[in-house]
């Protein structure tokens, strides 16, 4: 399994959240490994997107989004859900972020099903809160590198074809829903 390198994640958010497409996002708890190949993503740019975290500016639940690319951003909503996000942006933007939304899970599903409390796999991690959920994120892994061996990172996994992705505007939204930066792996 080839890490991404930082490099990876120094790029525009939006191409970033289209190659993370079939990448596979590594968690590893206790000497298990957990995996899961990335089928959705979201890009989440800075001063020219409104529904961007870092729309505002920084703030203490988002100055990860200004710092070092290739780190996790996890934040809590609606007072009981975590999302993973992935710190990526290029220098024309101070802050960016790529929301991970859903995962084909790979490796560690017993352990999945225990977390989400479900053994209908197709429900395992189709959302970015059951993704965490399912893996175990939560605000310790905040900051966390994923570009070196750990507890949490991404390798590269499988090709996805330019033809089977699908863009569209991004989910649960109200500033900026023109852009088409919510990335899909089509069935």
């Amino acid at each position: 399994m080839k890490i991404l390198p930082r490099s990876f994640y120094a790029r525009d958010t939006v191409d970033v959240a289209r190659d993370l497409l079939g990448k596979l996002l590594v968690r590893r708890i206790d000497q298990k490994t957990i995996s899961g190949i990335i089928i959705e993503t979201e890009a989440y740019r800075y001063k020219d997107d409104q529904a961007s975290h870092s729309f505002v500016g920084m703030t203490q639940r988002n100055k990860v989004m200004f710092g070092q690319v290739g780190m996790a951003y996890v934040y809590f909503t609606y007072g009981m859900h975590y999302c993973m996000n992935v710190v990526a942006k290029n220098d024309k933007y101070q802050a960016g972020a790529v929301l991970l939304r859903s995962l084909l899970p790979r490796e560690g599903i017993d352990f999945m099903i225990k977390q989400r409390k479900t053994d209908v796999c197709s429900n395992l991690t189709s959302g970015p809160a059951k993704l965490t959920q399912a893996l175990q994120i939560t605000k310790k892994q905040y900051g966390e590198d994923l570009t070196k061996p750990s507890a949490l990172f991404i390798t590269e996994g499988v090709k996805i074809k330019k033809s089977d992705v699908i863009e569209r505007s991004r989910v649960g939204i109200k500033k900026a829903t023109d852009k088409m930066w919510n990335f899909t792996v089509q069935n």
